[in-house]
């Protein structure tokens, strides 16, 4: 994970004052970096039986279809309002910087899937806390978490369900 970490920036005050944010742009662009992330995520869960994977606006497109790829899963978009053709679920959360919507189509997951829902970084957790509420109201066989960064400091975990089987990549 070192030679990740090497290639994760960090930019000040982004998006808003006081926010030091881990950009992985920069790692996600370096071919070998890629290729571990990819690699290491699918490790986690190739023996998990996963079927889809959830990947949340947007840099979790960027792990979530890598992960799917990985796992021969299918990618579900989680999105935010307007972005979606067909009916969609929606919720609305707090998170560490406003308010914001997330959005899923109503026919994305079914009951025999088993999901990932995947993000880039957990902060706040807000995110991360609507898109477990989207997927299990769905009800789907069972769920997982997964980030590449987690910012422990901020305490993220706190606002996802006990229950939830939570992993990440690299720690700070």
């Amino acid at each position: 994970m070192e030679y990740i970490k090497k290639r994760i920036r960090d930019i000040q005050d982004f998006p808003t004052k006081g926010i030091l944010f881990k950009d992985l742009t920069t790692a996600f662009k370096d071919p070998r970096a890629l290729h571990i992330i990819g690699w290491d995520l699918g490790q986690l869960y190739r023996d998990k039986g996963v079927t889809k994977v959830v990947g949340i606006e947007s840099r979790g497109f960027v792990g979530g279809s890598i992960l799917a790829f990985e796992l021969g899963a299918g990618f579900v978009p989680c999105r935010k309002p307007g972005k979606l053709p067909a009916d969609v679920i929606t919720q609305t959360y707090e998170k560490e910087y406003g308010t914001d919507t997330i959005e899923i189509h109503k026919d994305a997951i079914t009951e025999d899937d088993i999901v990932v829902i995947h993000d880039d970084v957990l902060a706040t957790g807000g995110t991360m806390a609507a898109a477990y509420e989207l997927i299990k109201s769905m009800n789907p066989k069972k769920i997982y978490v997964n980030f590449i960064i987690e910012l422990t400091a901020l305490g993220g975990r706190d606002r996802l369900p006990k229950d939830a089987e939570i992993t990440s990549l690299i720690s700070y």
